[in-house]
């Protein structure tokens, strides 16, 4: 006799018929989430059914709870579930015999203006949410959540904390090796009478590479802005010291100062309170012509976060741009329109700063602020095109 799953895989025999007609039927199940406004798309209904083969649906409580987890995206869907799930299947929510172990995740979240207080006072916070949704929500694009969706993703941006990229610094430091320190050596050989001392070394120390960061806070930028200041605010609280942040519009607007402060919505709140032009336009060529006035880019990397739309002459971004390139150790241009397959860099102000761009990255998700992390500790991102090399340490 042969096995069930053989059977089903091959399409033969009863089993291989029950299978096509579960498989039918739960996918008519999701277009009609999908026509309540639940974002049942293939990968949610695929997962959908991985999960319904791993409980074997013997059960409407399995069903239910293998849909429930796997199809919606956010509370609001909670409610449209049930009622699609009465409808479809005709019956009311089934009794919660039991919820699989393994499907949902609680996170005990710190809020960062709190240290490790009393859970009475507060200090704890907890958010359960599925896996599914997490990880649909770290890939989802900025523009496209809900006020909740978006609270959540401004949660753990709160608790990025950031490594960041090191570089030798000029000075050297007391060490096991390097070059012999003469002066230490020879106050070691009086303070023992004139005896021969062990030698002693002194070698360069390395110190976090700084990081100055851009954000286009112009009307096409506005889906985007206020998640981007808030990275920017975690990068701030990561390395205050070697972390200068501006926003960039009709005008540069330094906001480092606003960002140091350790509660996320208060430092908005000071950011918000600080930019003048707010959902204007961009000058970004006579920004940068701004920034190199102000700050000394040297050694540092530069992240600008825009999707080039320039509004002033391209050829003053793509003059800035170059002299940019030479001072910083990289620029890493951030647009949150990469993120689309079909996106391409035609806009003028693109077409001027990319020839001097180190990396062109994606800003439109968690995950790729996340990515975007990790390049400036220095790390590799799989698939990543560099379309240059670093300046040497300065």
């Amino acid at each position: 006799m042969p096995e069930p799953r053989r059977e089903a895989r091959e399409g033969h025999g009863a089993a291989g018929d029950d299978r096509a007609a579960l498989v039918r039927a739960m996918t008519g199940f999701a277009r009609t989430l999908r026509a309540a406004g639940v974002a049942a798309d293939h990968q949610r209904t695929q997962g959908f059914l991985a999960a319904l083969r791993e409980l074997g649906a013997r059960e409407p409580c399995d069903v239910y709870w293998a849909g429930r987890l796997t199809l919606c995206s956010c509370p609001d869907d909670l409610d449209r579930y049930d009622r699609c799930f009465a409808a479809y299947f005709g019956g009311a929510r089934p009794a919660a015999r039991r919820v699989p172990p393994a499907a949902t995740v609680t996170r005990f979240v710190l809020r960062p203006d709190e240290g490790a207080g009393e859970p009475g006072e507060g200090g704890e916070a907890s958010a359960a949410a599925t896996a599914s949704e997490i990880e649909v929500l770290r890939h989802r694009d900025v523009a496209r959540m809900t006020a909740v969706e978006r609270q959540e993703v401004a949660r753990l941006l709160g608790m990025l904390r950031s490594a960041r990229e090191r570089r030798t610094s000029r000075r050297r430091a007391p060490s096991h090796r390097g070059a012999l320190d003469g002066r230490r050596t020879v106050r070691e050989a009086v303070r023992r009478g004139g005896e021969p001392a062990r030698p002693r070394f002194r070698d360069r120390t390395e110190k976090p590479r700084r990081v100055v960061m851009l954000v286009d806070v112009s009307g096409s930028m506005a889906p985007y802005a206020d998640t981007l200041l808030r990275f920017a605010h975690a990068l701030v609280r990561a390395e205050p010291r070697a972390t200068e942040v501006f926003s960039v519009g009709t005008r540069l607007t330094r906001v480092t100062a606003e960002l140091r402060h350790r509660d996320p919505a208060v430092a908005m709140d000071a950011v918000s309170a600080a930019i003048p032009d707010w959902s204007g336009g961009t000058r970004l060529g006579e920004e940068l012509k701004e920034l190199l006035r102000l700050s000394d880019p040297r050694g540092a990397i530069v992240v600008i976060a825009s999707d080039g739309w320039e509004r002033g002459d391209a050829s003053l971004l793509g003059r800035q741009m170059e002299r940019l390139s030479r001072l910083a150790h990289r620029v890493i241009w951030v647009n949150p329109h990469k993120g689309d397959p079909a996106y391409r860099p035609l806009t003028a102000g693109m077409r001027a700063a990319l020839p001097y761009v180190t990396e062109f990255v994606a800003g439109h998700s968690l995950a790729a602020y996340e990515e975007l992390a990790l390049r400036l500790a220095g790390g590799t991102v799989p698939g990543a095109v560099h379309r240059g090399r670093g300046r040497p340490d300065a």
